[in-house]
């Protein structure tokens, strides 16, 4: 795509920057989708500087940059096929980098009615990363057929029919591989054991004298050595990759221009390169990869360095802004050059900037190729502030793209901790522990969680940095909140709430686990307000968190806000509300493939069927949920979760199953400490016993005691009234009537906002029958 608005703008080599942005913006001018901001989103696209105060700044996040982008660039193709069919053939996809996969998602989706006709080609093994269509069309291409392989045969040979001995041959030799065809009949064309006749070819020697390759590799290897003079042109541009530009093969080779022209016409004419554009602004492409991998490979080691070594020199000193934007393409030249730190440097330079786009899986891949160097380099304190700078850079990275709990991210932040340890570095040190204090929170591995949030408070107060103590408080308070320390969580959150700035703290997010604090902090300040009883408090946080997020423009914050605004409807019972919000999340979940809102959402969903009185479908929804949220590593939360299926099979009377359900959920408590819905447990065990067992309910009236006994020691006022709620209700069947009035009484009358949300309405409901029966009862007495 870059180089296509680069041909559609007609930029010429000489042009300047200003020249390059008034083709541009004339180009761009001619499509109806392109509002304003799109000419900043592609001069940025081609590393075109802009001049200051000719465009607002844009104002967005890399992420936003990122989709705004891919959303323009999917909107020009689709202009382009409404003003005339459009062909678009999209080669070797195996190949295709994560962002280009993406874009190809994208596309896929909206052009089911559009003038245009997408091939994509890939090999067996590769996956295509979206769903299939009605309107696409697998096609699996087998070996070529006899019948084919000989009317390649004669077409090579001008129409000429070859011996039945020679065509069999190659028919059997070739395995129906097209480029193996051409090259084996191009072989035998050019051995000198044919003679040419009028209509034909006739063999002049047995088919065994001809020295013929036993492998496609080897064929296209001995048609390089036959052309010697060709070979070194090929060479060259074999290692500057698949494609290249003559201006580049030019400042490499050690020949005349001339001489250089001619070896590349050869080359065409040999059908060994395909040529785009007429030299200087040419550029050649290998007719297929194992071409270019035969040039590559005939090579000598020592020259294939030293040309390396040339390209990277060249690209350094005569094209900045190459170096400045694919530092991957420096950091291949270098590591092939021999050059182990240069390559690492621009492998972590590479790594981070992909970082910065949130094109995660390029990060990934940067930064790991540049840990394989870094291996052949001497462990030196350099060495290790490198790695360090690798390991920092990987470790979000790979929490955006495997998730937070996945067993590599831990490797990662080990690592980097213990090289901060071994460095004395403190600076880089508090992002480390902040990385391998999510992880362990996301695993609900809950007691090393709690260590790594004293530790990131202790740095956050040495060093003195705002920064890191909102951020500090962030991590603190959440931590508490899963312990069910809620005073302590409602402290910390408060504190970097009030610390936070959105202009300010908004890049926070591309180093702290692709969140931005202000956003989560207000979320989990609304279940921590809800919990200790402040119904109106929490929805008031929630929906200034909705707006927040809206500002901030952080696309993975907003969906994961969704969901914990989810969670606070399912808290207040407004399951309407908890069914838009989360349906938008799933649907921007699946568009972005944020693994973990994919798991979550359909747990919510279900929830919602369920309160909906469709319990069937919602155990369906929830349990496919929970398979796919513990398929991420992720264990918070889950005790949480595990509650709407409990719930469920509550209200279809299957309490067996709910109770199988609710020991497993308590076995998570016990194990990993997370206890802030530890009281809502033993109230639903109560309440399934009373279902199994209506008749003896001495069991399920000791869980709603402990129950409130859990509540109170917590301080969870709404988790109380819910209790109170329910061992009120058991009091009022057995004729208990004052002793329900005076627990219900005394939990409701500590409240003084929330009326209007599901809880306190069910207790003032429930108040008001025991009342009545009071006054029924006293009438019948007298």
């Amino acid at each position: 795509m870059i180089e296509q608005i680069k041909r559609l703008s007609r930029w010429e080599a000489g042009d300047s920057p200003y020249t390059k942005l008034a083709k541009l913006e004339q180009m761009l001018a001619t499509y109806n989708w392109a509002a304003k901001e799109v000419v900043p989103l592609f001069a940025a696209l081609v590393s075109l500087q802009l001049p200051a105060g000719r465009y607002p700044p844009l104002n967005l996040t890399p992420q936003e940059q990122k989709q705004r982008t891919l959303d323009a660039l999917v909107a020009w193709t689709l202009e382009e096929a409404e003003r005339r069919p459009l062909f678009e053939l999209w080669d070797d996809l195996h190949w295709a980098d994560p962002t280009t996969l993406e874009l190809l998602g994208l596309l896929m989706d909206q052009t089911a009615t559009a003038s245009l006709l997408i091939v994509l080609t890939f090999r067996p093994a590769f996956i295509p990363p979206w769903p299939t269509r009605s309107h696409m069309t697998p096609i699996t291409l087998s070996g070529l057929e006899p019948l084919d392989i000989e009317a390649i045969v004669t077409r090579l040979a001008s129409g000429k029919a070859l011996p039945t001995e020679v065509v069999r041959h190659i028919v059997e030799k070739t395995d129906g591989v097209p480029l193996y065809v051409e090259e084996i009949t191009k072989a035998i064309l050019g051995s000198g054991l044919l003679r040419e006749e009028t209509d034909r070819y006739d063999l002049t020697g047995p088919l065994s004298a001809v020295a013929i390759p036993a492998t496609l590799q080897e064929s296209l290897a001995a048609r390089l050595d036959r052309l010697p003079k060709l070979r070194e042109g090929a060479q060259l541009g074999a290692v500057l990759g698949r494609e290249f530009d003559y201006e580049m093969l030019k400042a490499i080779a050690p020949m005349d221009e001339a001489r250089l022209q001619d070896g590349l016409s050869q080359l065409v004419e040999a059908e060994l390169l395909y040529q785009r554009g007429r030299p200087p602004r040419a550029r050649y492409i290998f007719k297929h990869a194992l071409i270019q991998d035969a040039a590559y490979q005939s090579l000598l080691k020592r020259t294939r360095e030293q040309c390396h070594r040339q390209v990277a020199d060249i690209l350094e000193t005569r094209f900045p802004e190459t170096v400045e934007t694919q530092p991957e393409l420096l950091a291949h030249h270098h590591t092939e050059a021999n050059s182990p730190q240069t390559a690492v440097e621009y492998w972590l330079k590479a790594g981070q900037q992909a970082v910065h786009r949130f094109a995660d899986r390029e990060a990934v891949g940067h930064l790991e190729k540049g840990l394989g160097v870094l291996l052949t380099l001497q462990d030196t304190p350099e060495r290790a502030r490198l790695e360090l700078s690798l390991q920092t850079s990987l470790g979000p990275a790979l929490m955006a793209t495997k998730g937070y709990a996945a067993p590599t991210v831990g490797k990662a932040y080990r690592r980097a901790r213990d090289l901060c340890q071994e460095l004395k570095e403190i600076t880089q040190l508090f992002p480390v522990l902040w990385g391998l204090w999510m992880y362990h929170l996301v695993r609900a591995e809950h007691e090393a969680a709690n260590k790594m949030t004293k530790q990131i408070l202790a740095v956050a107060q040495t060093t003195g940095d705002p920064d890191l103590a909102l951020e500090a408080d962030f991590a603190a308070g959440l931590s508490a909140f899963y312990c069910a320390d809620l005073l302590s969580a409602r402290e910390h959150l408060e504190q970097a709430i009030s610390a936070y700035d959105p202009e300010r703290h908004k890049g926070l997010a591309s180093t702290y686990g692709g969140l931005d604090p202000g956003v989560c902090c207000s979320q989990y300040l609304a279940w921590t307000l809800w919990l200790l009883g402040y119904p109106d408090q929490a929805l008031k946080r929630t929906d200034e968190a909705q707006s927040l997020v809206k500002r901030v423009g952080n696309l993975y914050t907003q969906t994961r806000s969704l969901y914990w605004d989810s969670l606070v409807r399912q808290f207040t019972g407004q399951w309407d509300v908890l069914r838009e919000r989360i349906e938008v999340a799933i649907s921007m979940a699946t568009e972005h493939g944020f693994a973990i809102v994919l798991g979550v959402g359909p747990i919510m969903r279900g929830w919602a069927l369920v309160a909906e009185g469709r319990a069937q479908d919602g155990i369906g929804q929830i349990s496919q949920g929970l398979e796919r949220y513990r398929a991420t590593g992720a264990g918070f939360q889950l005790p949480h979760l595990m509650t709407s299926l409990i719930e469920a099979y509550k209200k279809i009377e299957q309490p067996e199953e709910g109770l199988t359900v609710l020991a497993e959920a308590q076995a998570i408590v016990e194990k990993t400490g997370e206890r802030y819905y530890e009281a809502e447990l033993q109230r639903l065990k109560g309440e399934l016993l009373l279902v199994q067992s209506p008749d003896d309910p001495a069991e399920a009236e000791t869980c709603f005691h402990n129950a409130l006994e859990i509540a109170r020691r917590q301080h969870a006022k709404s988790l109380e009234l819910r209790t109170a709620i329910s061992l009120a209700r058991l009091w009022q069947r057995q004729g208990k009537e004052g002793n329900a009035r005076q627990l219900l009484n005394d939990v409701v009358a500590w409240f003084t906002e929330g009326f209007d949300t599901a809880d306190p309405r069910d207790a003032q409901a429930l108040l008001n029958e025991l009342g009545a029966m009071k006054e029924v009862g006293a009438s019948t007495a007298a």
